[in-house]
């Protein structure tokens, strides 16, 4: 007889940031400064007495939504075996069948779904990347924190130095500014103070119409920058798959997919060099390597986005080299810190995820709500 759910535990945290950012999205008007994280977390106890730990998060709204969502259909969870993982999720979908498979309704099952694939890999004693099959020990790992848009570029040039110096290999920053020209200065002066051996990444956060983003990706061909990330709409995907056959500067989109029929229409149209799935937005770590499946068969570069505390297991286990987002917004969250050396991200040794919720924690904490077998 297989193990079985005991007790499931939500909350809902708000996870400040140190200071506010701002992207394309900001300047163009259309949303304010990010300030904090929303954070839906899950707690998973088995009767085998091992537990597993998954969340997921949103920016600006939707948390207390996520929350609504899995305060209904949490307690289908009780009784049933952690390790059916499929099974388990399948349930959850339809016991919310009338809210659809996106969205939402998924972002929430996300953290439930990264709750039992770390059980899983913690009843095995092993790391995540090992129980999926793991092609390497580490993974490339570029940062975006410093690059935001509110920061002068002295500051931008100097955080990327600073990043560099703690080991990791790569740099993106943001464009997409309602004048182009000022993207390309700010562009110029840190491809010019990092050299042309640097990886650099640019991102437009869905700013431009298409004329633009081609405009743009030819005025910067001669730069050598490793892609050029969500130029257009993000359900663009013929568009995208317009520009990425018009240049030879690779697209990277897909971080704000909540599907993976989504995520699917972009490979089946070759709309993106990098493929960008985010395991939370996608509806959890299940749906995400469906889609990495299928990347990988239409021989596709991925690097998931943000979150680097469940990606560094995934990009470790994708056939092909992954790049991993290095942003430490979420770390207040956690015990463990994972390490960066040599511009690579190291696979933690820890089984699971190898995280732990930190005592501090609890001072975000907004709400929360347990169900256990024989009664909430």
């Amino acid at each position: 007889m297989g193990d079985r759910i005991e007790s499931v535990r939500f909350a809902r945290h708000a996870v400040p940031l140190a200071r506010p950012v701002s992207d394309a999205k900001v300047a163009t008007g259309r949303q304010r400064p990010l300030s904090q994280l929303d954070v839906l977390t899950c707690e998973i106890g088995s009767a085998d007495g091992l537990s597993g730990l998954g969340f997921s998060y949103t920016t600006r709204a939707g948390t207390p939504a996520q929350f609504a969502h899995v305060k209904e259909v949490g307690e289908h969870l009780l009784g049933q075996d952690p390790s059916d993982i499929g099974k388990v999720y399948d349930s959850l979908l339809w016991a919310g069948a009338s809210v659809g498979r996106s969205g939402v309704a998924t972002q929430a099952l996300a953290a439930i779904d990264v709750a039992l694939w770390d059980l899983k890999a913690k009843r095995a004693g092993l790391p995540l990347a090992k129980l999926l099959g793991a092609h390497r020990d580490s993974v490339r790992v570029y940062n975006t924190s410093g690059g935001y848009l509110q920061a002068p570029v002295e500051e931008v040039k100097a955080r990327a130095s600073q990043s560099l110096a703690e080991g990791i290999g790569g740099i993106k920053i943001k464009v997409g500014q309602p004048d182009m020209r000022e993207d390309l200065r700010r562009l110029a002066a840190v491809r010019e103070h990092l050299g042309d051996g640097v990886p650099l990444m640019v991102d437009a956060n869905q700013q431009w119409d298409r004329p633009s983003a081609l405009r743009f990706g030819r005025a910067v061909e001669e730069l050598g920058l490793v892609w050029i990330e969500e130029p257009l709409d993000a359900y663009d995907a013929e568009g995208h798959a317009q520009l990425a056959a018009a240049l030879d500067t690779p697209i990277a989109t897909g971080e704000m997919l909540s599907s993976a029929a989504d995520l699917v229409r972009l490979v089946d149209l070759r709309a993106a060099d990098f493929l960008q799935p985010d395991v939370p937005r996608v509806g959890g770590i299940t749906p995400y390597l469906k889609v990495a499946a299928l990347a990988d068969h239409a021989h596709l570069q991925v690097a998931p986005h943000f979150v680097m505390e469940i990606h560094v297991h995934l990009a470790a286990a994708y056939p092909r080299e992954s790049w991993v987002e290095h942003i430490e917004w979420l770390s207040p969250l956690f015990e463990e810190r994972l390490e960066t050396r040599d511009g690579r991200m190291t696979v933690p040794d820890r089984p699971g995820l190898g995280l732990s919720l930190a005592g501090r924690a609890g001072q975000w904490r907004l709400d929360d709500v347990e169900f256990r077998a024989g009664g909430r």
